[in-house]
């Protein structure tokens, strides 16, 4: 758990150091960015641990009603935090020069400060044991996203983006502050370990309803996706990167450890994720087909791929509630592999997209004609992603 720890200790230093590299032209002006990537490779430690079966917990008490400091890194959060660290300090490399020193503030400090936020924040969510503390993270990780968007804020297209956005993420969180304090006053604690006992006196439908409603706006699960459209193309390529890669995972991740606290599945739960799934999965794709600008494109097909997500959840939930562990684990392990493959070749496409942007100076589909030839190494690396996306071996098939 130190290491977990001094992960977040350097996401935290970079985050109150980057007002420093505002118009810093020197090795100053890499303080913060390289902070992240710090705290991102530290990182990376215990989220192999993690994956491989291994469990640390610290609990520390604060002052806060109700509240505490305790994290839990487990085998369900390692999943998630290995992509979030690796594609978060790869976006971090790429940034150093997307954000060329001397940006000013809006280029540099105010960007790497809400970067430096926004991995700290998912970290906490992926790892947090208190409902306090996992909100307080949830709450960090939308507003330093949507400062992250409205980056860019002279363009109406980029506010409107981000304001939609900022409606999406607090009509979610308004859900699942109902989802806990019906745990929390069931259970007469917010400590996840004891939301078990707290769901019994709960109709278990009321509250799956509540985290699908809460957790899938974070997703874009059909029809709550109105927002990812909008903010992911509003936003530097890096963050964007981050935002489709893992930040949507979020959303998965914690309707996942909400159906840990609800008992057995109803087979009715199940069905509801597979319309869902097939529905995101279908309007995603029908979407893109639609779309002519590149970033667009890809943040509908985020859409779809959340929607396959989806599908995974509920064949998992759907042998579970059959009684077939058989059934069920595949349906499980298919959705946390697809949660990984999809952070690796969406954030490595969204990367590309905006070395595209750089040399072309478009994202528009008819303009970007013979860019294989001026931009090889783009090209090939691009290739990779859509060879990863289409689902062809020896990639994400």
């Amino acid at each position: 758990m130190s290491l977990l720890l001094a992960a977040l200790g350097l996401l935290g230093l970079g985050a109150f150091l980057a007002p420093l590299g505002r118009g810093a032209t020197g090795w100053m002006s890499w303080v913060s960015p390289g902070a992240a990537l710090a705290g991102c490779a530290v990182g990376l430690v215990p989220a192999v641990r993690a994956v491989a079966g291994g469990t640390e917990e610290l609990l520390v008490p604060w002052t806060l009603p109700y509240g505490s400091f305790h994290v839990v890194l487990d085998p369900l959060s390692g999943p998630f935090l290995l992509p979030i660290l690796f594609l978060s300090g790869a976006a971090a490399i790429y940034g150093m020069g997307y954000l060329r020193p001397g940006g000013g503030e809006r280029g540099r400090g105010g960007s790497w400060f809400f970067f430096n936020l926004l991995v700290a924040s998912m970290v906490l969510v992926v790892v947090a044991w208190n409902a306090v503390l996992f909100l307080v993270a949830w709450e960090a990780m939308a507003l330093s996203s949507f400062f992250l968007v409205t980056q860019e804020d002279e363009s109406a297209t980029v506010r409107d983006a981000g304001i939609v956005y900022l409606i999406a993420a607090h009509l979610g969180t308004a859900f699942l502050l109902v989802l806990f304090l019906l745990l929390g006053h069931g259970a007469n604690s917010l400590e996840f370990d004891r939301f078990a006992a707290g769901a019994a006196s709960v109709p278990a439908g009321v509250l799956f309803l509540l985290a699908l409603v809460g957790f899938g706006a974070k997703a874009g699960f059909f029809p709550l996706h109105v927002w990812l459209p909008e903010a992911h193309p509003a936003a530097p390529s890096h963050v964007s990167a981050v935002m489709s890669g893992v930040m949507i995972k979020t959303g998965i991740y914690g309707l996942v450890r909400a159906l840990t606290f609800f008992g057995p599945p109803a087979g009715w739960w199940g069905w509801v994720l597979l319309v869902i799934g097939f529905t995101s999965g279908v309007t995603g794709v029908l979407f893109a087909l639609a779309q002519h600008d590149l970033k667009r494109l890809l943040a509908y097909h985020s859409v779809e791929n959340i929607g396959i997500i989806a599908l995974g959840l509920g064949v998992g939930l759907l042998g579970q509630a059959a009684g077939s562990p058989a059934v069920a684990a595949l349906g499980y392990a298919g959705a946390l592999l697809h949660v990984v493959n999809h952070a690796l070749f969406k954030g490595l496409l969204f990367l590309a997209a905006g070395a595209v942007k750089h040399g072309a100076h478009s994202l528009h589909l008819a303009e970007l004609g013979g860019l294989l030839r001026r931009m090889p190494r783009t090209g090939a690396l691009f290739l990779v992603g859509a060879v990863a996306i289409s689902g062809l071996p020896p990639l994400n098939g």
